[in-house]
């Protein structure tokens, strides 16, 4: 957002540092203002903002898999001393992505949609091949020249720093140092050596590729995949994989199909209601038991930490939290404690019921004054911040909005709401020749058939033979 940007900045300790390394991929030398030192570090404080805003996947089975699989491959890579660290995301996009100093991150959505271990294998291995590479550190040290020019401490600098900054953090922050075509070509060789090393078939690799082509039309709203954006063409990826492999430069047989699908039996598919959803203007959200309206029309965001929505001007924006005080009085006094921030008409009036601490308030930032009005109530034990607030000029247009929203935080009582459970994938094996037709009939699933076949690598025309071993996805009906 332009006008409400929310990233942290990154701040780089330059002191000591040298402007050229050796690259331990090429041997030649790089540019870059980090050292090793440094570059782990980022990437280790980056993790925690990842793992609080995503979420890791709560199956430590799986995790524990990954992370075997990940550290085998990264061991006979040229940089195996580094800290690898591979995690699962509990996020439904397809995704997967390394941030430097070996933290390689993928996503239950990516898994999902993989066949194979071989697949999971190429994934990781292009990951490794940008870290081992120091693509990220080379961007890193780019984007820092770039704010030294304009004498910055920042990569982006925050408006509200302190109010509304914790939905993300210097790590995400790094997530929009994307990657040149010629690094994601050059993560791509690396990943085939990397996992042909370990005996995989390198036209998994390839098949990856066909499948995040087709996945970013997939439904529910999912995101066009980060491996898709201001990357190389997936469809043109995979031939070029397939042309190595004819020319008999990579070489494997090892995919392991049914061993790696047994583990994603039942992983959750796509978004998790429990963790709150939208119906119309109304945000529900089972596991914390409340729902509250938000303003129609503005564009919203449902992450692990909070909510939020912004005004389709992006001079407004409404941002649902957690505090951590323990009371709403104490939380209020912290929140108008902060430098630049003055509070006025304070006041105890208590939201459908609920003990809550009101302030409306003033935030000089150095890019203007922001007004607005925020609530702490105190819901089950937990006390939610309720903040609402519009660039100075627009506060008097967005007020009633924000506080109507506001107003309306209250416990949730419906069972059929309450009760809302995720999708999941189910593996079921075939006792008879199907089509994709023919096999959604017998075994159907509360997505399209262009997920299934998605997801199973089934094309127009395919046979499934008798005796395949198939995912479909189960429940997940949310109520109207």
């Amino acid at each position: 957002m332009r006008t409400l940007a929310l990233i942290a900045g990154l701040t780089l300790t330059l002191t000591g540092v040298t402007s050229c390394a050796v690259n331990p991929v090429t041997g030649q030398r790089q540019f870059t203002l980090i050292s090793e030192a440094q570059e782990i570090e980022i990437g280790r404080d980056a993790d925690r903002d990842i793992t609080r805003s995503l979420g890791v996947y709560d199956d430590d089975e799986l995790q524990a898999y990954v992370q075997a699989l990940g550290e085998r491959m990264a061991r006979d890579s040229e940089r195996p001393d580094l800290p690898w660290t591979f995690r699962v995301l509990d996020d439904p996009v397809v995704n997967a992505f390394a941030l430097p100093g070996g933290y390689i991150y993928v996503t239950r959505g990516i898994l999902a949609h993989f066949s194979s271990e071989a697949e999971l294998a190429g994934v990781l291995g292009h990951e490794i091949g940008h870290v081992t590479a120091r693509h990220g550190v080379t961007r890193v040290s780019r984007a820092q020249i770039a704010q030294l020019g304009l004498g910055l401490g920042t990569v982006l600098v925050p408006q509200l720093e302190g109010i509304g900054g914790e939905l993300a953090g210097a790590g995400l922050g790094l997530l929009f140092l994307s990657y040149s075509r010629d690094d994601e070509r050059q993560a791509d060789d690396l990943g085939l050596n990397y996992m042909t090393a370990e005996g995989y078939d390198p036209r998994e690799m390839a098949a990856t590729f066909e499948m995040l082509y087709s996945a970013s039309g997939a439904e529910d709203g999912e995101r066009i995949p980060g491996w898709l954006s201001s990357h190389p063409d997936p469809l043109e990826r995979r031939d070029r994989i397939l042309a190595r492999v004819d020319a008999g430069e990579v070489s494997g047989d090892r995919v392991e199909r049914e061993a790696y699908l047994q583990r994603l039996d039942g992983m959750v598919f796509g978004p998790n209601p429990r963790e709150g959803f939208f119906r119309d203007d109304v945000f529900y959200h089972p596991d914390l038991a409340f729902r509250m309206n938000f303003p129609a029309g503005w564009n919203r965001l449902n992450q692990r930490e909070g909510v939020q929505a912004v005004h389709p001007d992006e001079d407004a924006l409404l941002l649902l939290t957690l505090a951590s005080e323990s009371t709403p009085g104490a939380a209020r006094d912290a929140f108008l404690s902060q430098e630049n921030v003055t509070g006025s008409n304070l006041r105890t009036t208590a939201v459908n019921g609920l003990d809550a601490a009101w302030a409306d308030f003033r935030a000089v930032t150095q890019d203007g004054v922001l007004r607005g009005t925020v609530a702490f109530v105190r819901h089950d034990g937990r006390i939610y911040r309720l903040l609402g607030y519009a660039v100075e000029g627009q506060w008097s247009a967005r007020s009633s909005a924000l506080r109507s929203s506001i107003e309306s935080f209250r416990p949730l009582t419906e069972a059929r709401f309450l009760d809302v459970q995720p999708r999941q994938i189910e593996l079921v094996r075939t006792d008879r020749t199907h089509t994709l037709t023919s096999f959604n009939e017998h075994h159907p699933s509360t997505v399209s058939s262009q997920v299934i076949a998605t997801i199973n690598r089934i094309r127009s025309g395919d046979t499934i033979p008798s005796g395949t071993l198939m995912k479909r996805v189960v429940g997940g009906q949310l109520p109207d």
